[in-house]
C-alpha cells in the first residue's frame, strides 16, 4: 500500500480525500528498532507521527524509574498532535514496542496544509475529543475499579481495537500492571482468577475472551 493510500485510511485524513496525496508528499518514513525511544518526554514538538507498522507505548517514567503506560497505539494511530497545536514540548515518552515504521509530518509543513484545508482542523478536533473522552473514562477506572476491574477493562479495550474477542498482539502481564498502575503479581493473580472463572483463555501469548458479559460485569463493577 502506498503512503497515500495508507494514509486515508487513517482517521484524522479519511475525510480528505484525493486532497490525502498532499500530506502523503510531506510525510517522512523513519523506522525504530524494538525498545528504542522515538521521543523523550520534554522534547522540542515539531512533528506528528502516524504508526505505518508495529506498536509503540506512551510512557511517563517516576524518578525511581517506575514507569506507567498511557497508551499502546498501533497501526493508523497516531501521536504528537498537541504539540502541533500549542508549540509545547513533548508530555511523554514514545518507546517502540516492537520494530516499528512511522511516517512523520513535520509541523510547519502540516500547518501549512491545515491552513489550505480546514477540513483536517476539523478532524483533529474530532480525534483530541475522543482521545479526551478515552482519558477521562480511564482516570474513572483508576479512580473507582479495583484492579481485577482495571484488569478487565484493559481486556475489554484491547479486544475492542482487535474488532474481536482474540488478542492477538502481546498484552504482557506487565504491560497491564503499568497501564493500570499495579504490581504483575497483582496481575497474575487477577488474571488467574479469570481463567478459572472461565472468562478468558490464554493460547501462548493469545488471550482469548470466553464470557465477555461476566467480563464487562466485573469491568462496571465499583469499590
Amino acid at each position: 500500500m502506498n503512503t497515500a493510500d495508507f494514509l486515508a485510511s487513517v482517521p484524522l485524513f479519511r475525510s480528505l480525500g484525493p486532497e490525502v496525496a498532499s500530506f502523503a508528499q510531506m510525510a517522512r518514513e523513519k523506522s525504530y528498532p524494538k525498545g528504542s525511544v522515538i521521543l523523550f518526554e520534554d522534547d522540542p514538538g515539531d512533528s506528528l507521527f502516524v504508526v505505518r507498522e508495529g506498536r509503540v507505548k506512551v510512557v511517563l517514567v517516576a524518578d525511581d524509574g517506575r514507569e506507567v503506560i498511557l497508551g499502546i497505539l498501533g497501526v493508523g494511530e497516531h501521536f504528537g498532535e498537541l504539540s502541533l497545536i500549542d508549540d509545547q514540548p513533548r508530555s511523554a515518552h514514545v518507546v517502540a514496542m516492537e520494530d516499528s515504521t512511522l511516517l512523520v509530518l513535520r509541523r510547519d509543513d502540516f500547518r501549512r496544509r491545515v491552513e489550505q484545508n480546514p477540513a483536517v482542523a476539523w478532524a483533529l478536533l474530532v480525534e483530541l475529543s475522543r482521545r479526551l473522552r478515552r482519558a477521562d473514562e480511564k482516570i474513572g477506572s483508576l479512580v473507582l475499579l479495583d484492579v481485577p476491574g482495571r484488569i478487565a477493562r484493559v481486556i475489554l479495550d484491547a479486544a475492542d481495537e482487535a474488532g474481536k474477542d482474540v488478542i492477538e498482539k502481546p498484552l504482557t502481564h506487565q504491560t497491564i500492571a503499568h497501564v493500570i498502575g499495579a504490581s504483575r503479581e497483582t496481575v497474575s493473580r487477577a488474571m488467574r482468577d479469570f481463567v478459572e472463572s472461565g472468562w478468558i483463555s490464554t493460547e501462548g501469548r493469545r488471550i482469548r475472551i470466553t464470557d465477555r458479559p461476566a467480563l464487562e460485569t466485573r469491568s462496571q463493577q465499583r469499590l
